[in-house]
């Protein structure tokens, strides 16, 4: 197993965007590779996904990695677990934040092990502010939801029902003065109440890829793009 490094508040490459939100972590714990600047999606949804909300994230993700965007999100099974499994098909980068430590006798779930794996591979990262050895409580994972928006420019909520933990995502996200994106749903699935709230409260309605490129004044991003410098 890769090496699980120690990456301080004071280290010069602690990510920048989540650096500034109001309550970043002291201390982050990551496996693979780290990067300070770079432009990052967070994609968050149901873990009983539908069909629907399969095909969407699938479609959607594919076409944003493909576009050079770092999708970020949070291991859960479902609708995370699409977005980095898109991800890893296509050899792109993703970063999965943790609510556990990030051996792998701790992480959660344990059927995304294999992924985890793939995940590094493919030049992407697993990030946790949990040290090795914690299996993680019912407040670390909804703690880790700020994790997730705060290294991203924007956060595209596909399904979630009225209580999920992407909603407090989606809050963290607007507290963070992130993007908010959310694709609609039909008006008689519960998996579609949250996100069909979050578009009537101001969230962008996302129907396509281009939607999020367009908000955020993006075309295809290539890794030296010089209007990626500009955001940071």
């Amino acid at each position: 197993m890769d090496e699980i490094k120690i990456l301080k508040i004071e280290d010069e490459h602690y990510p920048a965007l989540l650096k500034r939100i109001s309550n970043p972590p002291k201390v982050l714990y990551y496996r693979g590779e780290m990067k300070r600047d770079e432009f990052c999606l967070s994609v968050v949804g149901a873990r009983n996904y539908s069909n629907y909300g399969k095909q969407v994230a699938t479609e959607i993700v594919g076409r944003l990695t493909s576009a050079g965007l770092t999708i970020v999100s949070g291991l859960a099974l479902g609708i995370d677990t699409f977005a980095h499994q898109v991800c890893v098909n296509k050899k792109k980068r993703t970063i999965a934040v943790l609510g556990t430590g990030l051996d792998e006798k701790s992480i959660y779930p344990g059927l995304n092990i294999g992924l985890t794996r793939e995940i590094i591979k493919y030049g992407g990262c697993l990030i946790s502010e949990l040290p090795p050895g914690n299996r993680g409580s019912r407040l670390s994972f909804p703690a880790r939801n700020r994790i997730i928006s705060g290294l991203s420019h924007g956060v595209l909520v596909i399904e979630a029902k009225n209580k999920s933990g992407s909603l407090i995502t989606a809050k963290h996200a607007l507290n963070q003065d992130r993007a908010l994106f959310a694709v609609p749903g039909h008006i008689y699935s519960a998996n579609s109440a949250g996100t069909n709230k979050l578009i009537k409260r101001g969230a962008k309605l996302v129907d396509n890829f281009n939607d999020i490129l367009e908000e955020l004044s993006l075309s295809i991003l290539e890794s030296n793009d010089p209007r990626i410098k500009k955001l940071f």
